[in-house]
């Protein structure tokens, strides 16, 4: 089995994994991942994660040029846009999970770091979440609107729309991407309540233990 064709198949398990566990819905959500050579792997518009076929996948050359597979999704520009910024990316997972999206359309949100500090794993394998506007599916001024935070942040959260996590690899985006929707479901679910949050000197300690990004 060559690397591509690994790599095709763990797209679609792990979609198939997120679709099935109500994580993102219908024809909703995207992968993306960096091959050895530079090119990436798409998952296609319109194509639900519960259902992705390893050969339909859309492939690019390494100069951003759809070379095989099925048209792909519509929020290419936010996926280019973090590989552009972030040379560490190896995937890039974006869904429309419920709790994420519910709160990013509260009031009161910190744009800066969305997710208040309520367990260690948040913190680790997140970093800050930044908040994004509101942009129509599609939009070029996502891309535009990653590429002017200059890589400073792994995960964003677009408004009334749902998280993107950038990572090494595949299962680290999904691992990050999962802890992002339960740490906002812990939030709703604590919201109002005084839940006690980590100390700033204990999110200062896993910071500097764990070597996580919180500019």
């Amino acid at each position: 089995m060559t690397e591509t064709t690994r790599l095709r198949e763990e797209i679609c398990r792990t979609a198939r994994s997120l679709f099935e566990r109500g994580l993102t819905g219908g024809a909703s959500g995207n992968i993306s991942v960096r091959l050895p050579d530079g090119g990436l792997l798409v998952t296609p518009t319109g194509g639900s994660f519960g259902t992705l076929d390893p050969a339909r996948l859309s492939r690019f050359d390494a100069s951003g040029r759809l070379v095989a597979g099925d048209a792909p999704t519509k929020e290419m520009p936010l996926h280019a846009a973090f590989y552009e910024t972030r040379q560490s990316a190896g995937a890039v997972v974006h869904l429309h999970s419920t709790h994420s999206v519910a709160l990013s359309m509260l009031p009161g949100i910190d744009p800066d770091n969305v997710l208040p500090p309520l367990t260690p794993y948040a913190v680790m394998r997140l970093g800050k979440v930044q908040l994004l506007p509101v942009y129509l599916p599609g939009d070029p001024a996502m891309g535009e609107a990653i590429r002017g935070l200059a890589g400073r942040r792994a995960a964003v959260l677009l408004a009334n729309h749902g998280p993107v996590v950038a990572g090494k690899t595949l299962e680290a985006a999904t691992y990050a991407v999962e802890e992002l929707e339960e740490t906002a479901k812990l939030a709703l679910l604590t919201r109002r309540l005084s839940p006690r949050l980590l100390s700033a000197d204990q999110v200062a300690e896993i910071v500097e233990r764990f070597g996580v990004e919180w500019e």
